[in-house]
């Protein structure tokens, strides 16, 4: 028996895959709990359309991540904060404050796609931070904290 899978099964298949078993275990266990659905001859045409629809927004996405990403590579992005006379800052710059600025600049981040080394900065200076922009596209992001009394 011919099923395709609605979710991930260990040891069987990933969601939407097409998979062949006993027709047991799809009659009285699969089909049943909403793992699969049976395979039919529309339910694959539709499953192909529905796969071929998704290929085409994941290359979209993809697309304008890697536009993003270029942007963000040649943005110079300066950070001031309150900071005592040997550069260490009252508080500290965590992810959360790089996305405020960002999105003030126009680009649409989500805090937790930006990933700074060690959480937060509590000194001035040059800091690299990861952005995750895509699961496909990561770009290393270079901005500065400057210190003022």
């Amino acid at each position: 028996m011919e099923v395709i899978l609605k979710q991930d099964v260990e040891n069987l298949g990933y969601k939407d895959d097409i998979i062949t078993v006993k027709n047991g275990y799809g009659r009285n266990y699969l089909i049943p709990q909403k793992v699969a659905a049976l395979a039919t001859v529309s339910a694959k045409k539709v499953l192909a359309e529905d796969l071929k629809q998704r290929a085409h927004k994941e290359t979209k996405a993809i697309e304008s991540a890697t536009s993003t990403a270029e942007a963000l590579r040649k943005i110079d992005l300066k950070m001031t904060a309150k900071a005592g006379k040997e550069g260490k800052l009252f508080g500290a710059i965590t992810n959360v404050h790089v996305t405020e600025k960002l999105n003030e600049l126009g680009y649409g981040l989500e805090k937790k796609s930006i990933q700074i080394p060690g959480n937060t900065i509590k000194a001035a200076g040059k800091y690299t931070a990861k952005v995750r922009l895509h699961r496909e596209v990561v770009v290393d992001f270079t901005f500065e904290v400057v210190g003022e009394l």
